[in-house]
């Protein structure tokens, strides 16, 4: 009992510590909460983020936001069309020593840090974004035959603009896995609008303050996965993932009409880890339904294909995932 009331009581403060975070946050990134907490969630879980959205819209404002928040060593990447990948990891120069001897030294990349903000991502070549794919994966980079290890805790977050856009290539389905949640950027509603207008065209610029430190953000990471979840979540997420595969039993119509391929079982481990965070987020111990239904689309959108007759019809992947979370959740719930 006593390690259930400490447990508990771990949670409850880092809740009110991510409630900070969210404030300072706020500083300096106005309004879009959803967005806020879905970034928040995936650093939290120990994971990637991509925010998709036009240019403009404050993304890598945010990112640089979080590095201060969160207490986090950060670097930035602009992927551009004629970056290599030892641009991102490093590369080893030959150097001539004052007696001449020559030997090799390594000069680390931008990727050796805590937080990689790797901004228009898919702006760079197909073989320049495989560059972070060991790096995501695996929190180490091998190169010259050697292992080196990456900052602790280690989170990519990348930004990309719609694929309609021109000088785009579409990111690999492999690496698009690996990021934990897709972040969906909006344009702001007009009051949101209005106070992004004061607050950045005048004097003085609001700044956010540090609230995490690295090793507690690692703390928090550990707690997370401590968490509770209840044997009908663990099922509903199973289900859920499962229907999302056009080719399982239990897919329902919506999926065989419209879907070309579905999620693995990172999906699942993903959405076992947001649902936590989601019920953090908003104060409760312990995910609910509405935690599954809460993350099903921006864990699952990017891990789904649709068809190209369901693209043709105009069909679209969030209405996809939203009808058939609720599906799930509403017979788990009657059951």
């Amino acid at each position: 009992m006593a390690d259930d009331a400490d447990l508990v009581a771990q949670i409850d403060a880092l809740g009110a510590k991510l409630g900070a975070a969210r404030d300072s946050i706020a500083a300096r990134f106005i309004g879009q909460r959803r967005v806020v907490d879905l970034t928040l969630s995936a650093l939290i879980c120990g994971g990637h983020a991509v925010l998709v959205g036009l240019p403009g819209l404050g993304k890598t404002r945010l990112v640089d936001a979080l590095s201060t928040v969160m207490g986090l060593d950060g670097n930035r990447i602009q992927f551009t069309p004629d970056l290599m990948p030892a641009d991102i990891l490093g590369s080893e120069v030959l150097e001539t020593a004052a007696d001449g001897s020559r030997a090799f030294r390594f000069i680390e990349g931008p990727v050796f840090c805590q937080l990689l903000m790797a901004d228009e991502i898919n702006r760079a070549s197909p073989r320049t974004q495989s560059a972070l794919l060991q790096a995501m994966q695996e929190k180490e980079v091998t190169i010259a035959g050697q292992h080196r290890p990456l900052g602790l805790p280690f989170h990519v977050l990348a930004t990309q603009n719609p694929l309609e856009q021109e000088g785009t290539y579409p990111l690999p389905e492999a690496q698009l896995d690996r990021f934990l949640v897709q972040i969906d950027v909006p344009y702001p509603d007009r009051q949101t609008e209005k106070d992004i207008l004061i607050a950045t065209t005048g004097t003085e610029d609001a700044q956010s303050v540090a609230v995490f430190t690295a090793a507690e953000l690692l703390a928090a990471q550990a707690l997370l996965r401590r968490m509770p979840v209840g044997e009908n979540i663990l099922d509903m997420i199973l289900d859920l993932v499962r229907a999302c595969r056009p080719d399982d039993a239990t897919a329902p119509e919506v999926i065989r009409q419209n879907v070309s391929w579905g999620p693995g079982p990172r999906a699942a481990q993903a959405l076992m880890l947001t649902v936590r965070a989601s019920a953090l987020l908003d104060g409760r111990l312990v995910p609910s339904a509405e935690d599954v239904r809460n993350m099903a689309v921006p864990v699952l959108e990017h891990r789904m294909a649709l068809s190209f007759a369901a693209r043709a019809r105009g069909e679209d992947i969030q209405s996809v995932i939203t009808t058939v979370a609720s599906q799930i959740t509403q017979v788990a719930a009657a059951a």
